[in-house]
């Protein structure tokens, strides 16, 4: 998993609407960036609700909020139509961003080893440095730490 003080690699991936994000175009902004296993699961929809919840404060602080799955695009745009999402979900169906985060890999899932997303989050600095890092981040906890950290 990427440490703080990483400089992140630019990546290109597409939203629920097609539209394509580099992490370049939010230079100059604070990005938090969460990787989640998948849309619509009961752990997913409380951690996106969560985020939801605070998405306003986030923004007041010039933060930009970006979910990744490996999810597709109507996937994306069907969950954040159900949900009323206010922030952007992107696809990454290939697993290339989320295994170069360290977030798509081997995880101990009820006793098990498996591979799948490993649900975290990064906070990415004005300069695309990573500042904080959450891993194994809580479905129900994780909007409220990242936003008690941006607050500090």
């Amino acid at each position: 998993m990427l440490e703080v003080g990483t400089k992140v690699k630019d990546f290109t991936l597409l939203d629920g609407y097609g539209k394509s994000h580099r992490l370049s175009d939010y230079k100059g902004k604070k990005v938090v960036l969460y990787f989640y296993p998948q849309d619509h699961t009961p752990g997913c929809t409380t951690q996106a609700c969560t985020f939801k919840d605070i998405h306003h404060d986030l923004k007041q602080s010039n933060v930009i909020l970006i979910g990744i799955s490996t999810d597709d695009a109507m996937s994306h745009k069907k969950f954040i139509e159900d949900f009323d999402l206010p922030f952007i979900l992107l696809s990454d169906t290939d697993k290339t961003v989320s295994t170069y985060f360290g977030s798509y890999g081997e995880k101990n899932m009820y006793g098990k080893i498996v591979v799948g997303m490993i649900r975290s989050t990064f906070i990415i600095n004005e300069n695309g440095v990573i500042e904080k890092v959450f891993k194994r981040a809580s479905a129900k906890t994780n909007a409220s730490s990242v936003l008690a950290y941006i607050k500090a």
